[in-house]
Parts: C-alpha cells; structure tokens; sequence
C-alpha cells in the first residue's frame, strides 16, 4: 500500500526538480549560451544599432519577443511535421514520412511572419521608434540570432514545450542584455580621447570581445567548477591500478605453485 501523505512529498520533488531544470536553461541562455558573447550571432545589427540606448533597448525588446513566439512555434513544427516519423499522428502510412529538409524554411518562414508582425504594431504605436531602427527593423527575419535559437532548440534536442519558451525569451534578453550594455559603453566612449584608428566599429569590437571574455566566466556558474571531473579521474584510475595488483598477486601464487611443484617433484627423484 502506498502512504498517502507520500504522494504531496513526491509530487513537490517533481515541481522542484522541473523548476530547476527551467531556472537552469533560463541562466544558462542567458549568461553561459549568450548569442552575441558566445556564440557571436546577430552581429550586425548588434554593431549598427548600439549607438544610442534607446534605440537598442527598442530593437532588444523586439527581438524578445520575436524569439519569444518563434522558438516554441518551430518547437511544434519541428516535433509535429519535420522530423522523421512525426507525421504518425496522421497514420501509419505517414510514419515513415522525414521533412526534416524543410527546416530552414519553415524556421525562416515563421521569423519572417512575426517580424512581419513586429513591424506593423511599432510603426503604429512608436512612430519615432520605428523610424530609429530604419531598415534593421524588418531586418530581423534574416537575422542569424533568431534562426540560431531556433537551429539550438532544434540541434540540442529540447524535450519540451515549456523548456523551449524558457530557452525562447532566454536567448531574447541574453541578446538585450548584450545590446543594452554596449550600447552604454559606446555612449560613454564617445566623450572619450579613443586613438584615430580604433575610432568606430574598431574600439567596438574590442570592447566586445573584452565582455565576451567577461561573460565566459560564467561557465563554471553551473558546473561546480573543475573540481568534480578530477575526481572523476581519480576514481576510475583506482581500480586499474587494483586490479593490477590483483593480477601480479594471481600471477605472484601460480608461480608459487609451479615452484612447490617442482620441489615436491625434485625430492621424489632424490628419494
């Protein structure tokens, strides 16, 4: 029989498990997978837009929220009909159907219809906004940021619906967080005595590879450090070296044997 007062106890370690696994992929997109820091996606408009902070806290938040609605979209076209035997729930005929092929357009598809989107309600709420971010705006679509969370969700193998929206709007203010904060550094800078040949995109640049080398140090913010993998290492060379013990004591007795063997046998012919 199963205790009832069990079952509340079980039920809150699987919350808790599942909440953390949520709270974990959210900072990992963040800090650690940071598209713009890590893997240096969405450049382009990263460097063209980050001159002043209102403009990139305006083209952040649009990409929030494009990313947002696109990943768990292209989560459900991807586990629903491109990949192989996701067209079961039309059949068996259908099982062994693999659209898999159809990824970059589909993914690209749903980018360029919400951007679609994005740009009709900021050109009708923010006029000024709209005319701010110019031609980076519907841009968007073809930016490889966007794709690129959709091609992650899809390489790494999320399971679920929710774990998708969580790596969704994670990716979206990871790239916020990247934009908004060297957008600050660059009105900074302007004021400053910057040497005539880094003047630009050139002091940028190193100012972005300098955070990206901030950033990496979240990578032990998860993983406990390097402390657990050498005593991994640790553990498995014990029992090598056991069992070479074990067999130079095995090999250390039948020597023992053949040698009282042959003394026994060397007394007899004596005798």
């Amino acid at each position: 029989m199963v205790d009832r007062n069990e079952i509340p106890k079980t039920r809150n370690k699987q919350l808790k498990s599942k909440y953390m696994e949520h709270l974990e992929l959210f900072l990992k997109s963040i800090f650690i997978d940071n598209m713009v820091f890590a893997t240096f996606l969405g450049m382009c408009s990263f460097l063209a837009v980050s001159k002043k902070v209102s403009t990139a806290v305006g083209l952040g938040a649009a990409v929030i929220f494009v990313m947002l609605i696109t990943v768990p979209l292209n989560w459900l076209l991807d586990h629903y009909l491109l990949q192989p035997g996701a067209l079961s729930w039309l059949g068996e005929e259908y099982a062994e159907y693999d659209l898999s092929f159809l990824s970059f357009i589909m993914f690209i598809a749903t980018i360029a219809t919400m951007v679609q989107l994005v740009e009709i309600v900021v050109e009708k709420f923010s006029p000024s906004l709209y005319n701010s971010l110019g031609i980076f705006l519907p841009l968007i679509a073809v930016n490889c940021a966007i794709l690129g969370g959709s091609l992650f969700m899809q390489s790494r193998e999320i399971p679920t619906l929710g774990l998708a929206t969580v790596y969704g709007i994670g990716s979206g203010i990871g790239w916020f967080l990247a934009i908004l904060s060297i957008a600050a550094i660059r009105e900074k800078i302007r004021y400053s005595n910057v040497p005539a040949p880094l003047r630009g995109l050139g002091i940028t640049f190193i100012t972005t590879g300098l955070m990206a080398i901030g950033f990496m140090s979240f990578g032990g913010m998860l993983t406990g450090g390097d402390k657990k993998p050498k005593e991994e290492k640790q553990v498995a060379v014990a029992p090598i070296k056991d069992n070479k013990v074990e067999v130079s004591k095995t090999s250390d007795t039948k020597d023992n044997k053949k040698d009282k063997v042959v003394l026994a046998n060397n007394i007899k012919v004596n005798e």
